[in-house]
C-alpha cells in the first residue's frame, strides 16, 4: 500500500509523522499544537517564516493593541500573566505567544514554505496526505490548516496608481508614522487598522485623510468601564440578537454622536448581524473620532483614480498627497497550495472559501483553525475541538496500524 513514485518524488526527502501535521506557527498554530499536547498527540509545525506569530512581529504597526480584553485573547491552558493590561500591546502580546511556545515545548519548523497538499486515498480505506514544503515531502494522516485569513496582503487595483509619484505601502509595512511627519497622507481603508494607523499618523504630525467609500458601524470600545464585546457576549445569552444590536447602536449614538455628520453612514443592519451575514467586523474606536470631529483627520469618498502626483476622487475633487498607505486587509493563500476537491478550478490565491474550512473539519482528516471569523477566542475553541476529533481518530488509528507491517513504504 502507498503512493506511486515519480521522479520529482525520488528526489524529495520523506518524512512520515505519524499525527497531524500543522501549516501555520501563529496563534491558531500555537493553540491547537498545545491542545494536542495535553493529549498526547505528537505534530509537525512547518512555518514559511523564522519566528513564531509572523504576522504579529514582522506585519503589523508599533502602536497595534489587541481589540478584545486579554481574557478573550488568551490561548488554551495558559492565560495572560496578571500584571499585564486588560487590552496587551503588540509587544506583550508576542512576548505572550513566546512564552506560550516554550511552556508546551513548541518548536516550529521554520523556514519551510508549504508547496502543495494532496490527499491520496490507500487500499486500507484511511487514505494519507502528502505536503511538500521545501524539499521535502511530509506524509500524515491529518493536515490542520492554521494560516488563518491574513496570509497575505490584499492590494486593490486602481487607475494610475502605477504612475502615482508619491510613497505607496501596504498597512502590513506600516510601523509608525515618524518618517510621514508634515506630509500629507492618503489611507485607503477603514477598519480597524486604517483607523488606529490614521491616528498614529496623526499623533506623529502627519496630515491625514481617509477614504470611507462604505457603510461602516463605529463602537465604542468600552461602555462603563467595560468592554463592548463582553457586554455585547453577556447580553446575547439573555436578549435577542435584534435587541442587543438596538442597544449597541443607542449607546454608541449617545457617546460618540451622530457619525453621518463626519462622513460616516451606519449600514441597515445592527453590528452584530453584520458581522454574522458578511464577517465585517465594526470598528472599536480608541480616539481615531474625535480626530475625525475636529478635522485633524479629513474623511474623503471613493478614489476615481490616480495620477503622478493627485488623486481623483468620484464626487470630483482633486488632492495632492505625499503618499498612500492601503490599509485594505489580508486574504487567505490556502487555494494557492491545498489540492482539495473543493478547491479544484479555482484560480491560484482565489480567497474563495470552501464550506469546510469556516466549519473546521473537512473529508479526509483535514481540518482548519482561526477561519470562523471571530478572532483569537474562536481559534482557542475551535483548536479544543479540533484536538479532541484528532485524538479519538488516533487512537483508532493505531489499533489498525498495528495489525499492520510496514504500511507506509
Amino acid at each position: 500500500m502507498g503512493f506511486s513514485q515519480t521522479m520529482d518524488d525520488m528526489e524529495l526527502t520523506r518524512v512520515y509523522i505519524p499525527g497531524p501535521l500543522i501549516v501555520g506557527a501563529g496563534p491558531s498554530g500555537l493553540a491547537i499544537a498545545a491542545c494536542l499536547r495535553k493529549r498526547g498527540v505528537p505534530f509537525v509545525i512547518l512555518e514559511k517564516e523564522n519566528c513564531l506569530a509572523s504576522l504579529w512581529r514582522l506585519k503589523s504597526y508599533d502602536s497595534l493593541k489587541l481589540h478584545l480584553p486579554k481574557n478573550f485573547c488568551q490561548l488554551p491552558h495558559f492565560p495572560f500573566p496578571n500584571h499585564f493590561p486588560k487590552y496587551p500591546s503588540k509587544e506583550q502580546f508576542i512576548a505572550y505567544l513566546d512564552s506560550y511556545a516554550k511552556h508546551f515545548s513548541i518548536r516550529p519548523m521554520f523556514g519551510y514554505e508549504v508547496k502543495t497538499a494532496e490527499y491520496k486515498a490507500t487500499s486500507d480505506g484511511y487514505g494519507l496526505w502528502r505536503v511538500v514544503a521545501n524539499r521535502t515531502k511530509f506524509v500524515s494522516r491529518w493536515v490542520v490548516v492554521a494560516t488563518g485569513d491574513n496570509a497575505a496582503p490584499v492590494l486593490p487595483e486602481f487607475d494610475g496608481l502605477e504612475v502615482f509619484g508619491g510613497k505607496v505601502m501596504h498597512s502590513s509595512e506600516y510601523k509608525n508614522g515618524g518618517e510621514f511627519r508634515g506630509r500629507k497622507v492618503l489611507v485607503v481603508g477603514c477598519g480597524n487598522s486604517g483607523m488606529e494607523i490614521s491616528l498614529n499618523l496623526c499623533h506623529n504630525g502627519a496630515r491625514v485623510s481617509l477614504v470611507v467609500r462604505d457603510k461602516l458601524h463605529i463602537l465604542p470600545r468600552d461602555i462603563l468601564g467595560r468592554s463592548s464585546f463582553a457586554i455585547a457576549v453577556g447580553l446575547l445569552k439573555l436578549f435577542p440578537l435584534r435587541f442587543v444590536d438596538w442597544l449597541l447602536i443607542v449607546y454608541s449614538r449617545m457617546t460618540l454622536g451622530d457619525t453621518s455628520r463626519v462622513g460616516i453612514v451606519r449600514p441597515k443592519d445592527g453590528p452584530l448581524k453584520l458581522k454574522g451575514k458578511t464577517g465585517k467586523t465594526p470598528v472599536l474606536d480608541v480616539g481615531s473620532l474625535s480626530k475625525i470631529k475636529s478635522g485633524q483627520i479629513k474623511v474623503v469618498g471613493e478614489i476615481q483614480r490616480f495620477t503622478s502626483c493627485h488623486v481623483e476622487f468620484i464626487d470630483g475633487k482633486v488632492e495632492e498627497f505625499d503618499s498612500v498607505i492601503l490599509a485594505t486587509g489580508y486574504t487567505s493563500n490556502v487555494a494557492s497550495w491545498l489540492k482539495e476537491e473543493s478547491f479544484s478550478g479555482q484560480e491560484q490565491g482565489n480567497n474563495t472559501k470552501s464550506s469546510w474550512i469556516s466549519n473546521m473539519k473537512g473529508k479526509n482528516g483535514i481540518y482548519s483553525i482561526g477561519f470562523t471569523g471571530q478572532g483569537l477566542f474562536g481559534a482557542s475553541n475551535d483548536a479544543e475541538r479540533v484536538a479532541e476529533d484528532i485524538g479519538r481518530q488516533l487512537n483508532s488509528y493505531r489499533k489498525h496500524l498495528s495489525s499492520k507491517i510496514n504500511p507506509y513504504m
